[in-house]
């Protein structure tokens, strides 16, 4: 059954490529959405076959390389990990497809964009059950190559190419320590297979190794090359810029790489390397002050952006960052965990507001939105219901995951652990905030529309969108509940069977005082929100005035990318122009091919001045040659 939930999509993309021409659009809609929605079905058959039996098993398809001690198989790794994994990604993929039916049903492309969604969470798919490095670094690439295609899909849009371009240059650098992490991996274990590798940690726990002529714990240092790719992957910060930059895209791709696919492979990676990672005293420490930092930058730029699909691109990496520091702090199951509950609930925020999107002919400004729950009720629950989720409110599923990441952080042994309990509060409150002011500005208040026609032809989206948010709406209340006892309750232990590294044996619960402290964060965010942008609708402008250059600096998304545009792009520019045209053009062109036809264009007109045409000429010039050659003979 993991094959074929790895290979449908698969088999739906190339029926696009192949056939896609030979039906019906909506023909092919139909076939690519049910094999989708059919991989999701086998999935969560997989997933609670797990609950009961949780051995890994190895399913072997091909021997794939035999070069001297470097062996790599072709395998999938089905474990506990994994079957989440697949729950989640084909879900939410599954979703995304459904949706897209009705959300690209103008555009000219839908057949090809349809081609890409299942290209994508085929490689998304073959990246969790990878049973080695190599092989999950092939899906990992896949997935930044489909991303591009998704990206930049409305390729005739100048923004979209760029958007494109970006996200696929910034991952490249992310890979780059990756892939040197893999040949790290192999220098020092001998081998690239997960067993392998956890079989010989203990081995290699203390030892030392040097690089760049600097002594480093080596699997500190591997650990740190790894991270750099996940870093890159899941958009944390200093390599952040892309994501937020991807929202050119349809709305149906942001949903599906921000909510269940290429931004959490980071955080897969550093969980399925846990029995590494637990190991890297110095990474660890790393990975919870990026985390911890992300989340809390992130969160503090979601405040201000006006465009509604943006505002939740930068929650997905405030929320990656929680992740994260759940992950550097040892929690790998509780970041497992609000990965999942995240999958669910940031994927009903993007649909639905892709839905806002489609009502309002394409606007994505809400400062020119207002008014819209009469119009669109069903809409406004679903992002009501999104919304609750990732503030952590009582009952809904982000509250378990949240909790369970601040109470590991609490009880963490870990140096910077209080830094990342403290944010996290912090970035809480920010949460509230800028999700409450996101629904109060859509939904709530007075219509804003410059154009009346737009509001008033304002209509809820057909079924076929509608139906995948309350799939969503399902899993954003319910998942939480239902699978907190598995993932960080009771039965945790029995759960991962070693599939991931659990760092305590009793999950432990903060004291009153301290839980309160969350929710007071989070009370407080509402209450703030509530205050500015409901009682009086001039206190946010002036509120903006006279928290200059705060406020600037937050809508300016702290000037990050002007700062990379002048330090990295100008100065590449500038030695890429250098070498252009000093070093393509002028040396190896002008040695090269314009050398050699200069030098024979020069010789052939001083050649031609000897074809005079007058026969005397040639005749004088035989008798020289004649002389020349007797004159050698003689003399020599």
């Amino acid at each position: 059954m993991a094959v074929a939930v790895i290979f449908l999509p698969l088999i739906s993309f190339l029926l696009c490529f192949l056939l896609g021409k030979q039906f019906n659009f909506r023909i092919y809609q139909i076939i690519s959405t049910s094999l989708l929605f059919l991989c999701a079905f086998i999935s969560w058959i997989i997933f609670i076959q797990h609950l009961g039996n949780k051995d890994t098993v190895i399913i072997h398809l091909l021997n794939w390389i035999r070069s001297g001690n470097f062996i790599v198989d072709w395998s999938i790794r089905l474990d506990t990990l994994t079957s989440v994994m697949f729950i989640v990604v084909t879900t939410v993929s599954a979703c995304v497809h459904l949706y897209s039916i009705g959300y690209m049903e103008d555009d000219q492309s839908k057949v090809r964009f349809m081609g890409y969604l299942s290209l994508f969470t085929f490689f998304m798919l073959m990246l969790v059950s990878s049973n080695n490095l190599l092989q999950m670094f092939f899906g990992w690439e896949g997935v930044g190559l489909a991303s591009y295609l998704l990206i930049g899909f409305w390729h005739h849009k100048d923004s979209a190419n760029s958007a494109a371009i970006k996200a696929f240059v910034v991952n490249r650098v992310g890979d780059f320590g990756y892939a040197i992490g893999i040949a790290g991996i192999f220098f020092i274990f001998g081998s690239i297979s997960f067993d392998n590798i956890f079989e010989q940690v203990d081995l290699f726990k203390n030892q030392n190794i040097v690089f760049l002529s600097i002594t480093f714990n080596t699997i500190d240092l591997l650990c740190f090359l790894l991270f750099i790719g996940a870093m890159g992957k899941s958009a944390q910060l200093g390599l952040h810029t892309w994501l937020p930059d991807a929202m050119e895209g349809p709305t149906p791709v942001s949903a599906l790489i921000h909510a269940a696919t290429m931004v959490t492979a980071g955080v897969f990676l550093v969980a399925r390397m846990s029995p590494l990672f637990e190991f890297a005293h110095f990474t660890n420490l790393f990975i919870t002050f990026i985390g911890a930092s992300t989340a809390i930058f992130a969160a503090s730029i979601a405040l201000t952006q006006n465009d509604i699909k943006r505002v939740i691109a930068y929650s997905t990496c405030s929320q990656l960052g929680y992740m994260f520091f759940a992950a550097g702090v040892g929690a790998y199951n509780a970041s497992i965990f609000h990965l999942t509950t995240h999958a669910f609930f940031k994927a009903l925020l993007f649909l639905s507001a892709g839905s806002v999107i489609h009502a309002m002919h394409h606007e994505q400004d809400m400062r020119k939105m207002g008014g819209l729950f009469k119009k669109i009720p069903f809409t406004a629950i679903m992002m009501w219901v999104g919304s609750l989720a990732i503030i952590g409110f009582p009952y809904f599923s982000g509250y378990y995951s949240k909790e369970s990441i601040l109470e590991n952080a609490f009880y963490s042994s870990n140096n910077l652990s209080n830094f990342a309990y403290i944010i996290g509060i912090l970035t809480a409150l920010l949460t509230a905030f800028y999700s409450w002011r996101l629904l109060f500005l859509t939904f709530h208040g007075q219509n804003r529309s410059e154009i009346k026609r737009t509001f008033q032809n304002v209509h809820e989206s057909p079924y076929v969108m509608t139906i995948p948010l309350f799939i969503l709406a399902i899993g954003s209340v319910f998942s939480g509940i239902f699978l907190s006892e598995y993932f960080i309750g009771y039965y945790k232990k029995e759960f991962w069977d070693g599939a991931l590294v659990l760092t305590n044996e009793t999950h432990k619960y903060l004291p009153l005082s301290q839980s309160l402290i969350s929710k007071f964060a989070v009370a407080f965010g509402i209450f703030l929100c509530v205050l500015i942008y409901t009682y009086n609708k001039d206190t946010a402008k002036n509120l903006s005035y006279n928290l200059d250059p705060l406020y600037s600096i937050s809508k300016n998304k702290w000037y990050v990318d002007e700062l990379y545009n002048f330090i990295f792009v100008r100065s590449f520019f500038r030695i890429a122009n250098f070498f252009w045209k000093k070093g393509d053009e002028k040396t190896i062109d002008g040695l090269g091919p314009n050398g050699i036809s200069w030098l024979i264009s020069k010789s052939s007109l001083y050649i031609s001045m000897f074809q005079s045409g007058y026969l005397f000429h040639y005749a004088f010039a035989m008798l020289g040659g004649l002389v020349i050659i007797l004159t050698w003979f003689i003399y020599y």
